[in-house]
């Protein structure tokens, strides 16, 4: 009973994300109903002690990166530096490549330590301009910056800085570039498949274009006022620059912890370092490139400011409160008995990677969260693992590399906070746009099994 009133409440939540009803309102609904059915007494406490507690938690962590990225994506787009950016590619493409240069850019920018939330506000304003200028499908362009940003430089690439590369490291004793010749090997199989794929579903779009009336579409600036592509490109690479200059220096300024006692609270205010460096490095970057962006082109982004980046500041709250809410969700999942006795029968596949990489990834689909699939099998099970290898002969840099892209196989299921992100600044439906992310999430989730079969059959690592 317990597993069938879990699958019960990811069956429902992924109905309503699909048919296009509000997560902020549902996720909540769907995390009660396991409660109710199971312990109808306990819904008050764990709804305030448990979902709201991790939303909260979230919103408190991450939404000034939301603000920030925001703010930077409206700014690109004002400054006229999206449009010079997709003016040089379409000009040395001649205004036919599309998919390419989006998943290139946010793969780049991925890669660079910007995350992944971040990387949809601030590439989709030039990303929606290419789209139309390309005359394809904008329906195809959330799978296009999925493909870039949430698959193989997530976690797959080796150093990837990506919170899914850096998580096995605590477990394991290995670094973020563990197994690298199998991590590139996924990552070509990734990159080049799913590329393949979305050409042909702009070739099989045939004569269909851009499409109209579309929501959330972003403003261009008049041609009278061109931006140099060259200057158009520093703000990006300042962000993903100073996200690593700044992430060294916060750790080498406040060490292992850091605290400030404050006349008005009863109590020191303290924080780990380990646990804020890569947010306040990333906040700082983004604060950094939106400064440049203003000095750069001050007279074009000062005139009606406070108007044009309202729907930005409006999008960037939906965003982080459906994410949260998702993260609510899967925090009530987790502590659930229907959770625990699905843990422990994927558990029960004998070979150890194949083992991991099942459990991982099942996990990761039922919270719709690689980062928190990935937390929950490593703590539960990391010990397992690791002991299940070295029994094995298998080096714990390859169990770190699987699980890792485990993580970000069939996370990406429709209550997933990046697809629900993705499709909400974009101004998508699930109906539109997710088939086509989903496509891309098989493909991650058969480049897990590629990599330990070229392991087998190589032993390369």
């Amino acid at each position: 009973m317990a597993v069938l009133a879990s699958l019960i409440s990811l069956a429902f939540l992924m109905f309503v994300a699909y048919r296009g009803f509000s997560v902020i309102l549902l996720a909540p609904v769907a995390a009660m109903i396991p409660v109710l059915l199971l312990q109808p007494g306990d819904v008050p406490l764990v709804f305030t002690g448990v979902f709201m507690e991790r939303a909260v938690g979230f919103i408190k962590l991450y939404f000034p990166l939301f603000l920030l990225g925001a703010l930077f994506g409206k700014l690109m787009e004002l400054s006229g530096f999206a449009r010079a950016l997709i003016n040089w590619v379409a000009k040395r493409t001649g205004g036919r490549a599309a998919v390419g240069p989006v998943v290139l850019v946010s793969a780049l920018l991925t890669y660079g330590g910007v995350s992944l939330f971040v990387v949809v506000f601030a590439v989709y304003p030039f990303a929606a301009e290419l789209f139309r200028q390309a005359k394809v499908p904008k329906r195809l362009l959330p799978a296009s910056m999925a493909l870039g940003a949430f698959s193989f430089t997530m976690d797959a690439l080796p150093g990837t800085p990506q919170i899914q590369n850096i998580i096995p490291t605590s477990f394991f004793g290995t670094t973020a570039w563990a197994a690298p010749w199998l991590g590139l090997i996924g990552s070509a199989f990734i990159a080049a498949l799913g590329t393949a794929y979305l050409q042909w579903r702009v070739r099989a779009a045939g004569d269909e274009g851009y499409g109209e009336n579309h929501l959330n579409e972003p403003v261009s600036l008049p041609d009278a006022a061109p931006a140099n592509p060259i200057r158009a490109l520093l703000p990006l690479v300042t962000v993903v620059a100073a996200n690593a200059l700044f992430a060294t220096a916060v750790a080498r300024s406040f060490g292992p912890e850091v605290s400030v006692a404050l006349p008005g609270v009863a109590t020191v205010v303290t924080a780990k370092t380990s646990s804020v460096a890569a947010i306040w490095a990333l906040e700082g970057a983004l604060l950094l490139a939106i400064l440049l962006v203003i000095a750069l082109r001050f007279r074009h982004v000062v005139e009606g400011f406070s108007e044009r980046t309202r729907p930005a500041i409006a999008g960037a709250l939906l965003a982080a409160m459906n994410t949260a809410s998702e993260y609510g969700y899967g925090a009530v999942i987790a502590a659930l008995p229907g959770f625990i006795a699905v843990r422990n029968a994927v558990a029960l596949i004998p070979d150890p990677l194949v083992n991991a990489a099942v459990v991982t990834t099942t996990l990761a689909g039922i919270t719709g969260s690689a980062s928190g699939g990935l937390g929950i099998a490593l703590g539960a099970m990391g010990e397992r693992f690791g002991a299940a290898a070295q029994a094995a002969g298998i080096p714990l840099e390859v169990m770190h590399r699987v699980t890792a892209m485990a993580s970000g196989g069939m996370d990406a299921l429709p209550h997933n906070g990046a697809v629900i992100t993705v499709l909400a600044v974009t101004g998508l439906t699930h109906r539109q746009a997710y088939k086509d992310i989903f496509a891309i999430t098989l493909i991650k989730t058969a480049a897990v099994f590629v990599v330990i079969g070229v392991f087998y059959a190589t032993g390369i690592t």
